[in-house]
């Protein structure tokens, strides 16, 4: 069952959400995460967007070539250690296949974080990301966040290219065991 939503409330969720909407994204592709709750839940309630939930972030680069050879726009959300699940199939599937990508990164191993185990790969994604031509932002502010997810939702279409938006762990909050 879906949830109500109160769409009324400012938050970076709804913000990101309303651009995708209004950009006609129709494959929103996933791993479920804390972070990206909300958004999966805004998404969920619109009937045109359709919504696959993966096993690995690597899933939905294939997925999301389909969608784009069928002719709808996608986006992959994804936890930043989850860009190290994906390194090999972002630096092959979509140069091979020369399609467009956008990225919606939750930033973990940033500020206040708990978990020793986030820290590597949250320091490494940007670098990563950069070494393998992917032009990516970073959100720190929720101010910033309409434009930036706008700006690289156009570029990825508009020129045929990967582009990424980090969520910084500041402007997402940090997590704690309890959540």
């Amino acid at each position: 069952m879906k949830k109500s939503i109160n769409k009324n409330i400012a938050n970076w969720s709804y913000d990101i959400y309303q651009v995708l909407s209004q950009n006609n994204a129709k494959q929103i592709a996933y791993v479920p995460d804390a972070g990206h709750k909300e958004l999966i839940e805004y998404c969920e309630n619109n009937k045109s967007m359709k919504m696959v939930s993966l096993t690995s972030e690597e899933e939905g680069l294939g997925l999301l070539a389909g969608a784009w050879l069928g002719g709808e726009k996608g986006v992959l959300l994804m936890q930043s250690s989850g860009v190290g699940n994906c390194i090999n199939a972002i630096a092959s599937i979509t140069r091979a296949c020369d399609f467009p990508l956008l990225m919606l990164i939750t930033m973990r191993g940033e500020w206040n974080e708990f978990n020793p185990w986030q820290v590597p790969m949250g320091q490494a994604t940007e670098k990563v990301l950069e070494a393998l031509n992917v032009v990516t932002t970073r959100c720190n502010k929720i101010e910033e966040i309409s434009d930036a997810v706008s700006a690289m939702l156009g570029l990825a279409y508009k020129s045929n290219c990967i582009s990424a938006v980090l969520l910084s762990q500041r402007l997402i909050g940090a997590k704690s065991f309890k959540e």
